[in-house]
């Protein structure tokens, strides 16, 4: 074998995606390969041309192109072009020519079509798809998750049991009993037969529970003959039938409850308990958020902070995605907070007024993580009198903010907490602060934009937080000056790829030379994504929600949605998967990435998601300049 023959050998099997095939077809298929050499400025291929050959950069670099002459991509050494034209029509797709002198081999198209259809992880690779590794890659987690595959409907063992509302307590509790069930669906009878009169949609008034009959009928020593209605929980928290497990449990662990009816056309179609999704999936982040809202003390709560670091681990070995892990760590970052809330109106007695407790951030969009800070602040009655209650207020908060810090939520360092006075507002000051930021989109206003535009309420007044995103979102929806104002904002902070989409490393605190997956990835596609989320009108705070209400408005050109998704979905992955190594190491997890540590495959999909971030990036500055949004706002 001749000395050029093993050198174009050795350097096809080091890369991707021949590095997978046996020895026999590599050396096969190297005796077919065909050397060029194109001086610098050369055309290597033009829009429609035919195509007969897949290229592999040996030496060199390219540029590949839209049609429209527009750069597509910066390709060098190891790097392959004319897939797309190949796999879809014969045809070149997007013209390449050569930045440098460049050497490339040619492997001739029969060859490679006859290896994809050969070796299926071989022609996953060349899946024709500008993102192919990104979705490959989020598609494979997902299908290695029983828990993003599992409906809710098919782990309840029992048809749900109905009752009238005015049925006693004693024919509910012999009924349980005879049927070995938990709970009853209530109705209304008087609305129930109207409805199957009129054809109408009846929605259940209640339901009544074993902890009912025993804390609100026993523990009060009701007579048996009390109607249903006096006892039954109202205001019922639904999911639908076809809805996941894991939906399902973080749904019953946000609102701290047991019972958890399903529903399918407005029709309750089933009951499923904790009891059930216990059976079923793992035990950990459900007993641990069970023992802090049982805590009988701030102390107690520091010690179960211990164990939020093994539930991520857990998790993340056990092959959920980042939605599932965010919404799980932010379950029980809320539960802290509800619980220190509790142990704050023990000691200091009832509020003197009514409040609602807001989380901000990642905490309210569901995307929480173990590296993170506390970001809060206090919706107060429209009664509220700052002589008369601001001492309270004063040290409910600071009894939570410490609390929380004490159990693993540092303070925010930019005083973004209950704590500060400047956050506890009535709900009127509230919308008059955001009008402010939104009408006078100053620096300062546009930084708290990426944090109070997040919300959610924990406890207390819920419905305040609701009334307060819905003329937040109103607002801004409408106010174009501060979406353009907001689009230049998100563009300071660009994915870290270089001239030929190598990655830019910057210094860490041990003066590492890393990719900081938060801020140059994670963080400015939540930018983006709240941006467009604001122009639609979402009410959503989840960024995989928002992007749902994006998809549905047509805002985003098609594909893209899917796009996004995929690369916060990786983005998030990435980041999780290398504090879950620190943790396992007893190193302080953070938000950096060495990329020497991740495999060629790992790194291209990094590429390929910044390379997303970057495309969005570009059509935000188009999108939401001030011209555009007169035209289309």
């Amino acid at each position: 074998m001749s000395v050029e023959i093993q050198d174009i050998i050795t350097f096809v099997s080091s890369h991707e995606p021949f590095d997978n095939l046996p020895e026999d077809e590599v050396r096969a298929l190297c005796g077919h390969i065909e050397v060029s050499y194109y001086r610098a400025n050369t055309q290597i291929l033009n829009y429609g041309d035919p195509i007969d050959s897949l290229f592999l950069i040996r030496s060199g670099s390219v540029e590949v192109l839209h049609r429209t002459g527009e750069l597509y991509n910066r390709q060098e050494p190891g790097q392959l072009f004319g897939q797309m034209g190949i796999l879809m029509n014969g045809h070149v797709r997007y013209p390449v020519r050569a930045l440098e002198d460049t050497l490339i081999y040619q492997i001739p198209s029969a060859i490679f079509l006859a290896l994809c259809k050969q070796y299926g992880e071989f022609g996953d690779y060349f899946e024709a798809n500008e993102y192919s590794t990104l979705r490959q890659a989020v598609s494979n987690d997902a299908d290695k998750n029983d828990m993003t595959t599992v409906r809710v409907r098919d782990i309840i063992q029992d048809d749900p049991i109905y009752m009238y509302a005015d049925e006693t307590v004693y024919a509910a509790a012999v009924k349980m009993t005879e049927l070995t069930v938990s709970s009853v669906v209530v109705y209304d009878r008087v609305q129930s037969e109207a409805g199957r009169n009129g054809n109408t949609i009846i929605q259940p008034a209640g339901i009544v529970t074993d902890r009912d009959l025993r804390m609100r009928v026993l523990a009060n020593a009701l007579p048996y003959d009390t109607p249903l209605r006096n006892i039954m929980s109202t205001d019922l928290i639904t999911i639908k039938d076809d809805s996941y497990v894991y939906e399902a449990m973080l749904l019953m662990l946000r609102h701290n409850i047991h019972h958890l009816p399903l529903v399918r056309q407005h029709k309750v179609t089933g009951l499923v308990a904790l009891s059930d999704l216990m059976r079923h999936e793992s035990q950990n982040s459900l007993l641990l958020v069970r023992r802090i809202l049982t805590a009988d003390s701030v102390q107690g709560l520091i010690e179960l902070s211990s164990q939020v670091a093994a539930v991520m681990v857990r998790m993340q070995k056990e092959d959920a995605n980042s939605h599932m892990i965010g919404t799980a760590m932010s379950v029980i970052g809320r539960s802290f907070k509800q619980r220190l809330l509790q142990l704050a109106e023990v000691e200091l007695g009832s509020p003197p007024v009514p409040y609602c407790f807001l989380v901000l951030g990642s905490m309210a969009r569901e995307e929480q993580l173990v590296v993170t800070d506390q970001d809060n602040a206090l919706i107060l009655s429209p009664h509220y009198d700052e002589q008369k209650h601001g001492e309270y207020f004063k040290q409910l908060s600071e009894f939570v903010c410490d609390g929380l810090n004490a159990c693993g939520y540092p303070y925010c360092k930019g005083g973004i907490m209950a704590s500060n006075s400047k956050w506890r507002m009535t709900l009127q000051d509230w919308k008059r602060q955001f009008s402010d930021w939104i009408d006078n989109p100053d620096p300062e206003a546009l930084l708290h934009a990426c944090i109070f535009f997040d919300l959610s309420a924990v406890a207390g007044r819920t419905a305040w937080a609701e009334q307060l995103t819905c003329f937040i979102v109103n607002k801004a929806k409408h106010n174009r000056r501060f979406l353009a104002s907001l689009a230049r904002n998100a563009l300071k902070r660009t994915p870290p790829l270089g001239f030929f989409k190598s990655f830019v490393l910057e210094k860490d605190g041990l003066q590492r030379y890393t990719l900081n997956l938060k801020r140059r990835g994670t963080a400015p596609l939540v930018d983006v994504i709240r941006i467009h989320a604001l122009a639609v009108g979402s009410l959503s705070q989840s960024s995989f929600d928002r992007l749902d209400d994006i998809a549905n408005s047509s805002l985003l050109p098609e594909g893209n949605r899917d796009e996004l998704s995929d690369a916060l979905e990786y983005l998030s992955m990435v980041r999780i998967r290398q504090q879950v190594s620190a943790i396992e190491m007893d190193e302080e997890p953070d938000n950096t990435v060495d990329p020497k540590m991740l495999s060629s495959k790992e790194r291209r999909g990094l590429k390929e998601a910044f390379q997303v971030l970057s495309f969005a990036q570009k059509f935000l500055k188009f999108r939401y300049t001030t011209n555009q949004i007169s035209q289309t706002g």
